[in-house]
């Protein structure tokens, strides 16, 4: 269908300059155009709403534009790419788009102009959360606008990101793909190196973070063992602590051995520890958790920050039980902050998914490995986790409350022998939780005064939070970490680890205070 045939229903497109998006990419060689029957496209960055333009079209454009058309376009938007071309190059006020005839021909060269780089698929010149300090001053607004409200890789009028299910970019012609491949054209290439939806929450999280950049992969032990493969040489050395997420240790203790290399484990607080391995051995990193898993033990970040880079090693933080808006690691003074956004990121126990922040000559190099490992998140799991960003202060909020009170009141509580919370002033890292943390997260460990039998009988008592790993969903979540995460070992090596029987692991999700807080105690008067 020609354009003529609806040009006298829809009035002239309108587009809104956005400077502080403007990127730039190298100026393609002399005598090198980008094809297209739409208009005389000249650069990428004049049809791709992340580089210098928001485009805001007629509601019924798509639904008027021939099914051929349609068909050629993909799923990403582009036919409003090819509207908005339209008026980007004919402002004058006499143009109608009469004289111009849409076809495939003419929209898929617009698809490979997106502003995208294969290597980094990030938005050019991205400086992290700075870019929205104008006008969003708080981690709630980033946490909902960042990587949308501005702009993003998707050409469209919807509030909602859509997702781009494809598993591979098309190239409208040899030319175009070399240009591509000597970096003269930014354009995403094959699923497993990136995708349009996955990029917009890469950008809301390094945006939260303060990151130059984030790499999502298909799962948080995705996101630790990549990065850990990528940045620690064969016969390499690093430094770890005592508590932490099992598999992490089972990484550690078992597969990285194979490449030779080894592991000093400390206790997160030992400074002397730390250093010690710092003079002794060469260190290339050190990887903890902070908070830890399940004890959550803190990290002075800042402090061990200064003390490895003095000795020319990284540290990365695992920051997955304080979430972004808890702890700043990276401000802290960390290279990296892994996160399993399986868990308050998402915030639904409906999907899985790892993120690795920081700056873009590091995670470009874990970038790099994840694109040979092929560890991809799916792009309808990226939508799930940015539809959960949107909640994910009010979340966070409500947990970190929640938790406070109720490990108060166990603490307190008769037939509770010991609660481990960075919340509570009985915590060893009590006063540097509050120096680095704005809140102290949704997760309480305990101790119930019995034995395994009689802390199961606790845990079955409950009505409210489901019996089940994992933890930060919407759900309250409870296990016994003996039986859940350790019941392969004997008793006495789960003590090794600090694991007795009678550890109780509660993750508060949304639910009502009074609810939970009546659920438990009534738990606790059955045992």
């Amino acid at each position: 269908m020609a354009v003529s045939s609806f040009a006298r229903v829809i009035p002239s497109f309108e587009c809104r300059s956005d400077p502080d998006f403007s990127g730039s990419l190298p100026p393609p060689k002399a005598g090198v155009r980008f094809p297209g029957k739409a208009s005389s496209v000249s650069h990428p960055s004049q049809v791709h709403g992340l580089s210098s333009l928001i485009f805001r079209f007629p509601p019924n454009f798509v639904r008027q534009l021939s099914i051929k058309a349609r068909r050629n376009c993909s799923n990403i938007g582009v036919a409003q790419v090819v509207a908005a071309s339209w008026s980007n190059n004919h402002a004058g006020p006499d143009f109608t788009p009469a004289a111009n005839a849409v076809d495939s021909s003419a929209v898929a060269p617009l698809v490979e102009n997106a502003a995208f780089n294969d290597e980094t698929v990030q938005i050019e010149g991205f400086t992290g959360v700075n870019k929205y300090a104008s006008f969003l001053n708080s981690d709630g607004s980033v946490a909902i606008h960042a990587g949308e409200r501005l702009g993003r890789g998707i050409v469209t009028d919807a509030i909602t990101t859509p997702v781009v299910n494809t598993s591979a970019y098309f190239f409208n012609k040899t030319s175009d793909l070399i240009d591509f491949k000597e970096k003269r054209r930014a354009s995403f290439e094959y699923g497993r190196y990136g995708n349009p939806t996955t990029v917009v929450l890469e950008e809301k999280i390094s945006a939260l973070e303060g990151a130059e950049s984030t790499l999502l992969m298909a799962s948080g032990m995705c996101a630790s063992t990549v990065m850990l493969l990528a940045l620690v040489p064969a016969g390499g050395h690093i430094v770890t602590t005592t508590d932490c997420y099992r598999k992490t240790r089972i990484f550690i203790e078992t597969i990285l051995p194979k490449m030779g290399i080894t592991a000093t484990v400390i206790d997160p607080a030992d400074v002397g520890a730390l250093e010690l391995a710092l003079n002794q051995k060469k260190v290339n990193l050190f990887f903890t958790e902070s908070p830890t898993n399940p004890f959550l033990r803190c990290v002075d970040i800042e402090l061990v920050s200064k003390l490895c880079h003095e000795k020319g090693a990284l540290v990365c933080i695992d920051g997955t039980f304080a979430t972004p808006l808890n702890q700043k690691a990276l401000a802290l003074g960390a290279d990296l902050v892994v996160h399993s956004a399986t868990k308050y990121i998402g915030g639904h126990n409906d999907v899985l998914a790892g993120c690795i922040s920081g700056p873009d000559k590091l995670v470009s190099v874990v970038r790099n490995l994840h694109h040979i490992l092929g560890g991809a998140i799916n792009p309808n799991a990226a939508y799930l986790i940015i539809r959960g960003m949107k909640t994910l202060h009010l979340r966070v909020q409500q947990q970190n409350s929640t938790a406070q009170r109720i490990a108060e009141i166990l603490e307190a509580h008769p037939k509770v022998r010991c609660v481990y919370y960075p919340g509570l002033q009985s915590h060893p890292e009590h006063q540097l939780a509050k120096k680095q943390m704005t809140g102290f997260g949704g997760v309480v460990s305990f101790e119930v005064d019995g034995d395994l039998l009689t802390t199961a009988k606790f845990i079955d008592a409950l009505k409210i939070p489901y019996i089940a790993p994992s933890f930060g969903g919407c759900e309250s979540i409870v296990d016994q970490p003996a039986i859940m995460s350790y019941w392969d070992l004997s008793q006495s090596d789960r003590a090794k680890y600090g694991i007795l029987d009678n550890l109780v692991r509660f993750s508060f999700g949304v639910e009502d205070f009074e609810d939970l807080k009546a659920d438990i105690l009534q738990a606790l008067e059955a045992i």
